[in-house]
């Protein structure tokens, strides 16, 4: 067996939305941290508790915290789908408040896209792993 078949069968589907997933929010915070937003209407209310830098140590923590819970057995992989869960929710409330606000026009948009990333990771947190994978036997 390849090593990436090793990998597949070890990661399970869940362990795969989990890295992938995770490694998009590694990114995201990284390039928060490289050059931030230059619009920052809609996260003012997030900058309003904590500076941007902050915000992308966040971002990168849960995206790590999901790609380690990759490779844990079904079941025990739940921190990282909270991570990249509850890492959306400000970012999905703050431009809803600042459109609410009259601040920011486009904030309804932005909140909808966080809001709906965040209701993925919450569906797919809920789904078994399919049988015959490593991940499913470990549970």
């Amino acid at each position: 067996m390849t090593v990436l078949a090793r990998a597949r069968r070890r990661l399970g589907r869940r362990g795969a939305f989990l890295g992938c997933f995770g490694a998009v929010w590694v990114l995201y915070g990284t390039g928060l941290l490289v050059q931030p937003v230059p619009d920052t209407r809609g996260l003012r209310h997030v900058l309003a508790l904590a500076p941007m830098n902050v915000w992308a140590w966040c971002w990168i923590v849960a995206g790590a915290v999901a790609v380690v819970a990759a490779w844990k057995p079904g079941g025990a992989d739940w921190p990282g789908f909270a991570a990249l869960t509850v890492m959306v929710v400000p970012w999905a409330l703050s431009p809803a408040l600042a459109w609410v606000g009259g601040e920011y026009p486009r904030g309804w948009i932005a909140a909808a896209i966080w809001a709906a990333l965040g209701v993925g990771c919450a569906v797919v947190a809920g789904w078994p792993e399919p049988p015959g994978t490593r991940k499913h036997e470990a549970r």
